[in-house]
């Protein structure tokens, strides 16, 4: 309780210290949701939210809820419509419908269930035909409320408070209760008791609506005879400017906005919102962004964001915005360019002309504020700027420039293409236009009028600004700088040069110039850079885009008040203060609902006054009025919410919903390890929300900043993981890290069971391999001593097949041998055969000379019989067979194989082949041939010839390889 008690204390401070202050002139920022994009049924009965920050509204379909970024219905038992919800800050929603009442709790798996109390109301009072209209959650009971009972729930019990006639509507007032009994008045509710409020006959019919109002009073709402005030102790009327107008569209409920002000929704026509004089400060209607004028529910959030449940959608009206909106839903001025208020009279500036209409002093009080702009005649075309100039309102236009007087309008030159105009000097201005540089001059009435162009310079000049050395600085509405000298009657330029990219610049194309606290400073997508007189350079300007982070490659800045600069990043908006020196301070989060609202590169910020600034955007325009509004402003960011876990192994199936974002662990089976997680913010103003995510257990570092408001993670191995996830808003606030724990169990042949069946596997295996191994061991011991056996024979024959191996050794020696001897008797018996030829030629050689006794040699006869009988020693055949049989023993039928390779060999080739194996020197072949040394090399030619050897074969090797 005590807990609780400080939870609502610091809420209250919160509020206390958000008080909104309503401006009247335009709207606050309304946001539409849709039924096409929340998926339900139309009407929307009730409003609450969780202390999560997630909302729920009773709709058609179900309970719906939303956390910023997720739609979620959940259905009632038989699809009923939830008419009441109530979030009791502790985890459950309650809700109620026809003859139906109960709450809905995560179960442990994180889904989101609904549990009936109907069981815990006796039978004869339960709202069997009846809807629960209204439920409040206070401290340890919740009370609902149909037209027939009061149902009390405490303590785990129902106690029914009935009354003699139907009841309408019950309201809770700070910690009192007050319900309509149907023709009997107004009653409080006491301790399950109902108390008459005196003098409440005059209320009528039908209250609608009881909320706090001044210190110990209560103002009351009814549908058609409008307000009334209750002091405690009377009900009396309250006239004020409200009224009539809730008597007339109908007031349906009411919520009460802490400060001082109080929201009505109607029946016919929106929603109007008063202060605690009765004063309308603000109508919010279909023409000025509602979805639908029939209000069913009202609800104020912590952020003073007021939820509409509409006929027909949600709406959420930021009130606490300093920003109001005046958009032109019918088209009739077309897309606002520039816009500003002078002299009780506001001006649009438009592609379509020049607008105006009268300007709402803050003064007035009227019930419907609204403005009637009209074009002013001769403005039709693009206009591009209003400047007030001295008490001079011009307008720079396609067609010229002009100065505005009222609902009209005087040329004062005809050039074309007024993009901006400056001071030049205290009598001079200076204009950018199509085609170059315009000056203009005061006449004696103090009007603006044009003096002359500039000569020599005819660049089409976007912005213009002029440095403390008088230089002019002008930006190419395409492409590069320009710097621009005058003359002494600034009449025509003495000087010039352009700077490109080749200059230090970034890029050629859109870059801005501006005076930033009295310095040029030139704007690009790259960042802001400055200029350096000595090098003739541009240089980044890092000490700026430091401070600045992601504005820092803004395209436009415009002069707020004192050294306060809006600083525009391509749709984006800031408002940055220079005022300590060496210390910037940026807030974009304030403006996040003028993002991408605005024309971009010709956005335009006017101020009216200290506190108020025009901003134009596409349809319309945006005041800006509120002291705090440009004071810097810390958010607080909600915490980052884990909404749904998946499995998307096969196909998508939920896991986990965490619908109220419970601290959910979940174990997730090893075959749906591919899983997404969906998270989202709970902040629902106009943002550029960024999330970055950790899985620890599985990624090494945070991811990077992304608007995917999900993670899909795949074949996640067994264990705990961590996932880790947290937002940044504009790229300036960072929430807290939320942190959501998940398992992947182990996959089934790794579980619990499956390892207890290995366990007896494994001594199941055990005692078999133990089993089989003593049968193993003595078959082994068999197998043993038959190898014993076998090894024992296998040596003897080893033994003996050595035996013979030594004895075939022994012979193979003694035929080597005998080989070798008959080789050695070959070699002799060639040899011999060579001495003999030697020995018969010599003694051939030598008979030629024989004499006989006297003196004479032989005669012709007996020297022919002798060389015969020579010749025939000489060419004996049985020398040769002799030799050719010796030959084959020793060379394994060397002839045989000659023969059969080379048939055509003939005997006198074998012979020579004989002799070339043995290696015999041409002398020794000429001698056993009886032919000469030069019939010897004829025959080894004849005989290569024959064996068709190649070229560069050897003949001998042949032979000794045949």
């Amino acid at each position: 309780m005590r807990k609780h008690l400080l939870f609502a204390f610091f809420i209250c401070m919160n509020l206390l210290a958000h008080a909104a202050d309503i401006k009247s002139i335009g709207v606050p920022y309304v946001q539409n949701y849709t039924k096409a994009q929340y998926q339900s049924g139309n009407q929307n009965w009730s409003v609450t939210r969780d202390e999560h920050g997630i909302m729920y509204f009773g709709n058609d379909e179900g309970l719906l809820s939303f956390d910023g970024r997720y739609w979620q219905l959940n259905r009632m038992p038989n699809g009923l419509i939830v008419r009441s919800v109530a979030a009791d800050g502790r985890g459950k929603i309650y809700s109620g419908g026809f003859g139906e009442f109960g709450y809905w709790e995560n179960d442990k798996k994180g889904f989101l269930k609904y549990n009936s109390l109907i069981h815990l109301v006796p039978k004869k009072n339960q709202p069997v035909k009846e809807e629960t209209w209204k439920i409040y959650v206070d401290k340890d009971k919740v009370i609902f409320q149909s037209f027939g009972s009061i149902y009390v729930y405490k303590n785990g019990k129902v106690n029914v408070i009935k009354a003699p006639k139907p009841f309408l509507f019950l309201f809770k007032t700070g910690s009192r209760y007050f319900v309509e009994q149907v023709d009997a008045g107004l009653f409080e509710l006491k301790d399950d008791k109902l108390t008459y409020v005196e003098g409440s006959n005059i209320l009528g019919s039908r209250v609608l609506s009881v909320l706090p109002f001044q210190k110990g009073k209560y103002l009351i709402g009814t549908a058609k005879n409008g307000l009334f005030i209750y002091d405690g102790k009377q009900v009396s009327p309250w006239q004020n400017q409200a009224n009539d107008f809730l008597k007339t569209y109908q007031l349906n409920n009411g919520a009460f906005i802490p400060g001082k002000y109080i929201a009505y929704g109607t029946i016919l026509n929106g929603i109007i919102i008063i202060d605690t004089a009765g004063n309308v400060v603000q109508h919010i209607n279909k023409s000025s962004g509602l979805q639908n004028n029939t209000v069913l529910s009202l609800y104020v959030d912590t952020e003073q964001n007021l939820w509409a449940g509409l006929d027909n959608g949600i709406d959420r009206i930021e009130v606490n915005s300093p920003l109001y909106f005046y958009f032109d839903k019918t088209g009739r001025f077309g897309t606002v360019y520039s816009s500003i208020i002078f002299n009780n009279k506001i001006y649009l500036g438009t592609n379509q002309g020049l607008f105006y209409s009268d300007w709402i002093s803050s003064g007035t009080k009227r019930l419907l504020q609204s403005f009637d702009f009209q074009l002013i005649p001769g403005s039709q075309g693009q206009v591009w700027e209003l400047s007030l100039q001295d008490g001079r309102l011009l307008c720079g236009h396609n067609d010229g420039t002009f100065q505005v007087n009222g609902a009209s309008i005087t040329k004062i030159s005809s050039i074309s293409g007024g993009w901006t105009i400056k001071k030049f000097n205290s009598n001079q201005l200076i204009q950018g236009v199509y085609n170059g540089l315009l000056i203009y001059r005061k006449d004696v009435a103090g009007n603006w009028v044009f003096d002359h162009k500039i000569e020599g310079f005819s660049e089409p000049s976007r912005y213009v600004e002029q440095d403390n050395k008088g230089q002019i600085w002008i930006s190419h509405a395409y492409k590069g700088i320009y710097k621009v000298t005058l003359s002494a009657d600034s009449k025509k330029v003495i000087s010039q040069k352009y700077y490109d990219k080749s200059s230090g610049l970034p890029d050629n194309y859109n870059v801005g110039v501006f005076n930033l606290d009295n310095r040029i400073v030139f704007s690009s997508d790259s960042g802001f850079y400055v200029y350096d007189d000595i090098t003739d350079r541009f240089y980044k300007y890092q000490q700026l885009n430091k401070e600045l982070h992601t504005f820092a490659t803004s395209n436009k800045v415009i002069a707020a008040i004192g050294k306060k600069y809006w600083f525009i990043n391509h749709g984006r908006v800031a408002l940055a203060d220079l005022s300590v020196p060496g210390k910037l301070t940026i807030d974009s989060n304030r403006f996040s609902s003028l993002n991408g609202q605005m024309v971009q590169n010709y956005e335009n910020i006017n101020l009216i006054n200290n506190l108020t600034y025009l901003i134009s955007v596409d349809d319309g325009f945006v005041i800006l009025n509120d002291k705090d509004a440009l004071k810097q402003n810390k958010i607080t960011l909600p915490g980052v919410l884990i909404r749904k876990v998946e499995n998307i192994t096969d196909k998508t199936a939920v896991l986990s919903d965490m619908s109220n974002n419970a601290d959910i662990y979940i174990s997730i089976p090893y075959n749906q390890n591919n899983i997404r997680i969906a998270y989202a913010l709970p902040y629902y103003k106009q943002a550029k929300i960024k999330y970055q995510y950790y899985l620890e257990g599985y990624s090494k570092q945070w991811s990077e900043w992304s608007p995917q408001s999900q993670k899909e993670f795949t074949n996640l191995n067994q264990g705990t993981y961590h996932f880790k996830v947290r937002a940044k808003i504009n790229d300036e606030s960072i929430s807290a890290v939320k942190t959501f724990t998940f398992e992947i169990l182990p996959p089934w042949y790794a579980g619990k069971v499956a390892l207890a069946v290995y366990v007896l596997l494994i001594i199941l295996i055990y005692y078999i391999i133990r089993y089989y191994y003593r049968l193993k061991l003595k078959r082994h011991q068999q197998e043993i001593q038959e190898k014993l056996q076998r090894e024992k024979e296998e040596f003897l024959n080893r033994e003996a097949i050595a035996n013979e191996q030594h004895i075939v050794t022994i012979k193979n020696e003694q035929l080597q041998a005998d080989l070798a001897s008959k080789s050695r008797e070959l070699a002799n018996s060639a040899m011999n055969i060579v001495y003999k030829n030697e020995l018969l030629q010599k003694i051939s050689d030598e008979i030629n000379n024989f004499k006989d006794s006297a003196g004479k040699k032989l005669s012709e006869d007996q020297l022919k019989k002798i060389h015969k009988v020579i010749d025939e020693g000489m060419s004996d055949d049985r020398d040769w067979n002799v030799f050719e049989n010796s030959f084959n023993e020793a060379h394994e039928n060397f002839f045989k194989k000659l023969k059969h390779g080379h048939p055509d060999l003939v005997p006198n080739d074998l012979k020579l082949c004989a002799y070339l194996r043995m290696n015999m020197s041409s002398k020794e072949m000429a001698s056993l041939l009886n032919i000469s040394l030069r019939g010897v090399e004829i025959r080894r030619y004849r005989l290569r010839k024959k064996l068709n050897l190649e070229h560069d074969k050897n003949l001998v090797e042949f032979l000794i390889e045949l």
